[in-house]
C-alpha cells in the first residue's frame, strides 16, 4: 500500500495539482491520486480562478498534512534530499528558490488570461495588454538560467523550478504563444520529460467536465 495520499484536481485545468504530482513523481514518492470531483463546487471555483481553494495539492504522509505547493517542494526536499528537487550548489539552489517563488506568488494575469487547458488549442489567440507583462517576465526567467546553466532544464537538470514552471510550457502551446528556438527546445524538453508525458496522458483521457473553461476565444 502506498504511504502517501496526493490529493488533486482535475489533470486538465489544475496547475497546480500539475506541479504537486510532479513533484511527488521526482521525489520518486510511492502515493495514492486521491481525486477531487470538479462538480465540486469549491473545486469549480479554484479551477474557474474564482476562490483561491488551499484543498488541492494536498499530500498525506506518514501523519504529516502539506498543502500549498512550495511547501510540498519543501518538504519532499527534506524527506528526500539527493532527489535534486533543488540544485546542490547554493547559490543556484537560492536562484533555483526565487524563481519558483515568483511563479508561485505572481503572475495573476497570465493565469487569469491564459488557463491551463492541455486539450485546446487556440492558433489565433489575442493576450490582452495586462498579461504581456507577465509572458515577458517568464521568457527573461527561462532565458537566464538556461543561458547561465546551459539546459536542458532550467538548472540543468530537473527540478522543482521546472515543475512550478511545467503549467505555463502548457498555456504556451495552448495559446500559440510566441517564444524563440531556445525556448521551444525547452517547452519540448518539458513535454518529452517521463513524469510529464505520464500526466498529459491522464489529461488528453480525462472527460470534457468543465463547460466553462472550454469556450471559444
Amino acid at each position: 500500500m502506498p504511504k502517501a495520499t496526493l490529493t488533486i484536481s482535475s489533470k486538465n485545468y489544475s496547475s497546480w495539482s500539475l506541479r504537486g504530482w510532479l513533484l511527488c513523481r521526482m521525489a520518486e514518492l510511492e502515493f495514492e491520486e486521491k481525486p477531487v470531483n470538479v462538480d465540486d463546487p469549491e473545486s469549480r471555483l479554484e479551477l474557474l480562478l474564482l476562490s483561491p481553494s488551499v484543498r488541492v495539492p494536498r499530500l498525506s504522509h506518514q501523519g504529516v498534512e502539506v498543502w500549498d505547493t512550495l511547501a510540498i517542494a519543501e518538504y519532499l526536499h527534506e524527506i528526500a534530499p539527493g532527489a535534486g528537487l533543488l540544485p546542490k550548489d547554493v547559490a543556484m539552489r537560492s536562484h533555483c528558490r526565487a524563481v519558483s517563488g515568483e511563479i508561485h506568488s505572481g503572475f495573476y494575469n497570465l493565469r487569469s488570461a491564459l488557463p491551463m487547458n492541455i486539450k485546446a488549442r487556440h492558433e489565433r489567440f489575442k493576450i490582452f495588454s495586462g498579461a504581456r507583462p507577465d509572458v515577458q517576465r517568464i521568457r527573461e526567467i527561462w532565458h537566464g538560467c538556461l543561458d547561465r546553466y546551459g539546459g536542458p532544464f532550467l538548472f540543468g537538470e530537473p527540478t522543482m523550478a521546472d515543475a512550478m514552471y511545467a503549467p505555463v510550457c502548457t498555456r504556451f502551446r495552448t495559446y500559440s504563444v510566441e517564444m524563440d528556438p531556445t525556448l521551444e527546445a525547452y517547452c519540448q524538453t518539458i513535454f518529452d520529460w517521463a513524469p510529464m508525458a505520464e500526466w498529459t496522458e491522464g489529461a488528453l483521457a480525462e472527460p470534457d467536465e468543465m463547460v466553462e473553461l472550454d469556450v471559444e476565444f
